[in-house]
């Protein structure tokens, strides 16, 4: 009876060890960070590293817009803006929050873009924007669905 309880104590301890505990702060600021990279490719319209932080099935959805899936449409959104010598974009993270399992994460975040309208005149949208993260087998965050809304008039 001793070498049951002790076999069955020795493995609910290594049951217990083998729980990796997530650091969900830890990993929203990691994001945060990612995100904030991310805008600085894109505000110097380098095609290969913005599109880096895309899953190949990411999705994008901007009201007025197409939604666009995959990498190939998402490719040609962001060289068709970049041809656009006007064109400009930022954001910065507000928040995030990351699942329990650790597998899983969103930011909210603030997105300004600029461009000319059809006279030449820039003009600045502001939009309200959730980006939806996943962890891949490497361990690496990609974006896996990106949503924007402009924001309302005060």
């Amino acid at each position: 009876m001793k070498k049951i309880l002790t076999s069955i104590s020795l493995v609910l301890v290594l049951m217990g060890c083998s729980r990796t505990t997530v650091d969900t702060k830890a990993e929203g600021d990691k994001l945060m960070q990612l995100s904030r990279e991310w805008s600085q490719y894109a505000s110097k319209r380098d095609v290969e590293k913005t599109l880096s932080y895309w899953a190949d099935d990411a999705t994008v959805i901007s009201a007025g817009d197409a939604t666009l899936k995959g990498k190939t449409a998402i490719r040609q959104m962001v060289e068709g803006s970049y041809k656009d010598p006007s064109f400009q974009i930022s954001w910065e993270p507000q928040q995030a929050e990351i699942a329990q399992s650790g597998e899983l994460g969103y930011l909210l975040e603030k997105t300004t873009i600029i461009a000319n309208d059809s006279t030449g005149n820039p003009v600045t949208h502001q939009y309200n924007s959730v980006s939806v993260w996943k962890k891949q087998a490497d361990g690496v965050w990609k974006n896996v669905l990106d949503v924007l809304s402009p924001e309302g008039s005060k």
